[in-house]
C-alpha cells in the first residue's frame, strides 16, 4: 500500500511538470537555429558583462531633513591671501548676537601675492573645475566619492628672495556660534568694544590700502580633502584703494556617508558683490573683505548606495531569459515567413503539366497557398 501511494504521488508530481522533456529523436537541429543560438549566447555574454559594471557602480542618494542641532559650534576654515602687509589688516567674526569671536586660531604669514608657476597652474585648473561644476552638477557626486578623511596639507609658497613679502596670508580655523554672522578682513587690528568691536584703522596710511585678494580655501565644518568649495581659487584684483568685496553665503549642513569617509561637513552657495567706496558719490561703507553667512534650517544627508546582490541576480536572469525567449520567437516568425513566401508550407512539391509548353499548377495548390497567406496575416493581427 505504501508503495502504491508513493507511485501515485510520483505520478501526480509528473503531471504537474511545467518543463516536459522532448525525446532527442524528435528534435531536429538546423543551421539557422545554430546561428541564432550563437548570436543569442554572444548577446547574453555582452549584456551580462555590462550589467556587472553597472552592479559595481555606486550612486549618491540625497535626503533632506530639519537640522535639530543648534548647540554645537560651527568651524570656519580659512586660507586667504590679501595684497597688504600683515600689520595693516585684521580678521575677526561678529555674529548676529553682536558677539565678537576671537580669531586666535588664525595665523598671519607674510608672503608674496604672485604665485609661482606650479601653483598658478593649479589655480587655473581649480577655476576650470569650478566652471564645469556650475554646468555639470553631477560632477559633485564624483567629488563626494573621491573624498577621503584626513588632514589637509596647506599649500606652501616658495620664496626666491628676489623681493620682500608684500602680502599677508591668513590661514587657520575658528569656531563660531551656529547663527548668522559676518567674517571680515579690514584695515587695522580688531579690539573689543562694549557695543561690538572696532578696528584701529586710523594708524594705517591710506596709501597702503589694497584689498586685492585670493581665496585659496574657504569651507565650513569638518575639513575633508578631495572636496572643492565654491570660493576655492577665487581671485579678485582691484586698482582702487577704497574697495569693498562682499560675499553672501548660505550654509547647508551636510552629513556625508560614503565607502571612504563618514563625516559631518557643510556645503554652501555664494553670491558675490563688489563696489568702490566713494563718499562723495554716495557709495558709503568700509573698505575690506566681508563674508556674511547664514545657516539653513535644512540638513542634507548624502549617502553612497550600491545595487544589492539579489537585484543584480534578478536583472541577470531577466537578460538571459528575455534574450532566449525573444530570439526563439524571432527565429520562429522568420522561418514561418520564409515558408509562406516560398509556398512550401503544407503544400508539398509542385506538380507540372506540359500543355502547349507552359507550366500549369494544380488548382488545389493555389488554394492552399491562399489559405496559408490568410493564416499568416491572421497571426500577425492577433
Amino acid at each position: 500500500m505504501r508503495r502504491i501511494s508513493r507511485k501515485k504521488a510520483l505520478t501526480l508530481v509528473k503531471e504537474l511538470d511545467a518543463f516536459p522533456k522532448v525525446p532527442e529523436s524528435y528534435v531536429e537541429t538546423t543551421a539557422s537555429g545554430g546561428t541564432v543560438s550563437l548570436v543569442a549566447f554572444s548577446l547574453m555574454a555582452v549584456l551580462a558583462f555590462l550589467e556587472f559594471f553597472v552592479y559595481r557602480n555606486t550612486w549618491m542618494n540625497y535626503e533632506y531633513e530639519v537640522d535639530k542641532d543648534f548647540t554645537s559650534k560651527l568651524r570656519i576654515n580659512v586660507d586667504i591671501t590679501v595684497a597688504m602687509r600683515c600689520q595693516y589688516i585684521g580678521a575677526d567674526v561678529l555674529d548676529l548676537a553682536e558677539t565678537m569671536i576671537a580669531s586666535d586660531g588664525l595665523k598671519y604669514e607674510p608672503v608674496k601675492f604672485e604665485l609661482p608657476p606650479e601653483q598658478k597652474l593649479w589655480q587655473m585648473t581649480l577655476l576650470h573645475i569650478q566652471e564645469r561644476l556650475r554646468v555639470e552638477h553631477s560632477l559633485q557626486n564624483v567629488l563626494f566619492k573621491s573624498a577621503v578623511k584626513g588632514p589637509v596639507s596647506a599649500p606652501s609658497q616658495s620664496d626666491d628672495g628676489s623681493s620682500s613679502p608684500s602680502a599677508c596670508r591668513i590661514h587657520g580655523h575658528m569656531y563660531v556660534n551656529k547663527v548668522a554672522g559676518n567674517f571680515h578682513i579690514t584695515i587695522g587690528k580688531s579690539i573689543p568694544h562694549p557695543r561690538g568691536h572696532a578696528h584701529l584703522a586710523a594708524l594705517v596710511s591710506h596709501d597702503s590700502y589694497n584689498f586685492s585678494h585670493r581665496i585659496d580655501h574657504l569651507s565650513f565644518g569638518e575639513e575633508i580633502p578631495g572636496l572643492i568649495n565654491p570660493l576655492d581659487g577665487t581671485e579678485k584684483i582691484t586698482a582702487d584703494a577704497n574697495h569693498m568685496f562682499q560675499y553672501f553665503i548660505t550654509i547647508v549642513p551636510t552629513k556625508l556617508n560614503t565607502y571612504k569617509v563618514s563625516a559631518e561637513t557643510h556645503q554652501y552657495s555664494v553670491t558675490e558683490r563688489e563696489r568702490v567706496i566713494n563718499h562723495a558719490a554716495g557709495s558709503h561703507g568700509v573698505s575690506g573683505i566681508f563674508m556674511k553667512y547664514d545657516i539653513s534650517s535644512l540638513m542634507v544627508r548624502v549617502t553612497e548606495q550600491h545595487m544589492p546582490l539579489w537585484q543584480f541576480l534578478v536583472r541577470l536572469c531577466g537578460i538571459v531569459g528575455g534574450i532566449f525567449s525573444t530570439t526563439g520567437m524571432i527565429h520562429g516568425m522568420v522561418g514561418y515567413v520564409v515558408d509562406v513566401v516560398c509556398c512550401r508550407f503544407q503544400m508539398g512539391l509542385y506538380k507540372r503539366m506540359d500543355v502547349r509548353h507552359n507550366f500549369v499548377f494544380v488548382p488545389h495548390l493555389v488554394v492552399n497557398c491562399f489559405l496559408t497567406f490568410k493564416m499568416f496575416f491572421y497571426f500577425l493581427l492577433h
